[in-house]
This record gives C-alpha cells, sequence and structure tokens, in this order.
C-alpha cells in the first residue's frame, strides 16, 4: 500500500504543472492556465491536420494508425473486433531520455 501511496504523489496534475508554471515564469495562475491550454491546443490541432510537432531537445508529437485487431471481453472471455483508429504518440528527444 505504500508503494500506491508513493506512486500517487510522483503524479503531476494540471493544476499543480500550472501552479509551477506560474512560480517558475513569475506569471498569475490565470496567465499560465491559458498558455498550457493554448499549448494543448495547439498539438490537437496540428495532430488533427496529420502534422508532427517537434520540440528540440524535448521530443515529438505525432499520430500513428492502430490497425484493427481481435480482442477479447474480459467478463465474457468472447472475442470481440477492434477497430482500427488513429492515436496520438509522443517520444522523447535525446536532451529529454538523458535527463531522466
Amino acid at each position: 500500500m505504500s508503494q500506491l501511496k508513493s506512486f500517487k504523489k510522483s503524479i503531476m496534475n494540471k493544476a499543480e504543472l500550472i501552479a509551477k508554471i506560474a512560480d517558475d515564469a513569475g506569471i498569475t495562475k490565470t496567465q499560465a492556465n491559458a498558455t498550457v491550454d493554448s499549448f494543448i491546443e495547439a498539438v490537437t490541432k496540428t495532430l488533427k491536420s496529420g502534422n508532427k510537432v517537434t520540440l528540440v531537445g524535448f521530443g515529438t508529437f505525432s499520430v500513428t494508425k492502430r490497425a484493427a485487431r481481435n480482442g477479447r471481453n474480459p467478463q465474457t472471455g468472447a472475442v470481440i473486433k477492434i477497430k482500427a483508429k488513429k492515436v496520438a504518440k509522443f517520444k522523447a528527444g535525446k536532451e529529454l531520455s538523458s535527463k531522466i
């Protein structure tokens, strides 16, 4: 149980990210929230149009196609068909990878 508690503490949510950005940049939380929302919207629109977003040193956001496949209903064990779909993907850059 202590492992679960320590795991939960290691997750940063949006509000904590906004507070950290506001503190580091010396801006209000409202301004930091607008910045984060703008970033998310820009990345979403770019990915939706089929393009990539590359932040040198941080990583690349892209879209890949996941093929249709068979899965199993965990309650009944019955085989179900899972449709093909597009999924967002993030690949960490070298600089980020080396810092982790």
